[in-house]
């Protein structure tokens, strides 16, 4: 009868604890944040912490994270499930080991060569100077060195990159004459050029970067997620999906509402800056299988200039999401 009994509470208090576990498994699915970046890269989702989207039974809110290395530490301690990345830094995570998918590319080139050197009036005209460079590393420095390259240029012999100043700081420099040459993204580009009116567009870089051998517009930005959470829970991803695709399209027609939205829930960028930016910026949303070659493309520099930058290989298949 005694043991009959221990049997019995063991089995009830067993219970209990798989009880537990599995509530602690569902309140834990009953939730999720997508995680935003402030600066330009988080203007493109501004709508989502207005409107979140809607699924049953499970809560949706919008975080924004101070910068990308913060975001990958999510990614890689398992917190996050949905966030935006710098591309090559998704393809490192994947590489790791971490079960990270792209689901889609927020934002391609929008990067701009500005001077106010008279005697710079194309990229073969750098020889010899010194140019600011936004991102050591990061794919504006990589996609550069690659049209140097391809204009016969050494980028570590011929001119000096410098990649001492933060974006801001080189928009400021360029508007107060301490840098006369510099390679910025938006809205740095164009909050430059509004400071200073003398400050010239020397090239095209995006055009550059397909006559260098790059397929269409480089990626920037792109939406990852957690590839076990896409897999457990689709309909949200979904649903995640389509409320970011909505909100570019929406961010891309009203720039002036976009950028007071910024302002409010203070992404690091000021609404005349975002509003005058958002047309020059290159949001867009393309489909993670659509933009494998633009990808593939992009890491094939990464790979030229430093394989570590994205784990030593191209990504798998399996690091395009498909849905």
């Amino acid at each position: 009868m005694i043991e009959r009994m221990k049997r019995y509470f063991l089995s009830i208090n067993f219970f209990i604890i798989l009880s537990g576990g599995i509530s602690g498994f569902l309140q834990a699915q009953s939730s999720v944040t997508i995680y935003s970046i402030k600066g330009p890269s988080g203007v493109g989702m501004i709508r989502l912490f207005e409107q979140p989207p809607q699924v049953p039974g499970i809560t949706i809110k919008v975080e924004a994270l101070a910068q990308a290395d913060l975001m990958a530490a999510r990614f890689i301690a398992g917190d996050a499930k949905v966030g935006i990345l710098p591309a090559n830094v998704a393809a490192k995570l994947a590489a790791s080991g971490k079960p990270v998918q792209v689901a889609a590319v927020l934002g391609t080139g929008m990067l701009s060569l500005l001077t106010s050197d008279p005697g710079v009036q194309g990229i073969e005209d750098l020889k010899g100077k010194q140019v600011e460079v936004a991102g050591q590393g990061a794919t504006p420095d990589y996609v550069f060195r690659r049209i140097l390259r391809f204009k016969g240029l050494n980028p570590d012999k011929d001119l000096t990159l410098s990649y001492a100043l933060a974006y801001p700081e080189i928009a400021q420099s360029l508007i107060a004459g301490r840098v006369s040459t510099a390679l910025l993204p938006e809205p740095f580009a164009t909050m430059a050029q509004s400071g200073k009116a003398s400050l010239r567009l020397v090239s095209d870089i995006q055009a550059e970067w397909v006559k260098a051998g790059g397929a269409g517009n480089y990626p920037m930005t792109v939406l990852v997620v957690d590839a076990n959470f896409a897999a457990a829970r689709p309909e949200v991803i979904r649903a995640i999906l389509e409320s970011v695709n909505a909100s570019i399209a929406w961010v891309i027609v009203h720039p002036a509402e976009a950028g007071d939205l910024v302002e409010k829930h203070q992404l690091g960028l000021q609404a005349p800056v975002v509003k005058a930016a958002i047309p020059r910026s290159n949001y867009v949303f393309i489909p993670a299988l659509e933009a494998r070659s633009a990808l593939e493309s992009l890491f094939t520099a990464f790979l030229e200039f430093s394989p570590v930058s994205i784990g030593g290989v191209l990504p798998e298949s399996s690091f395009y999401l498909e849905w």
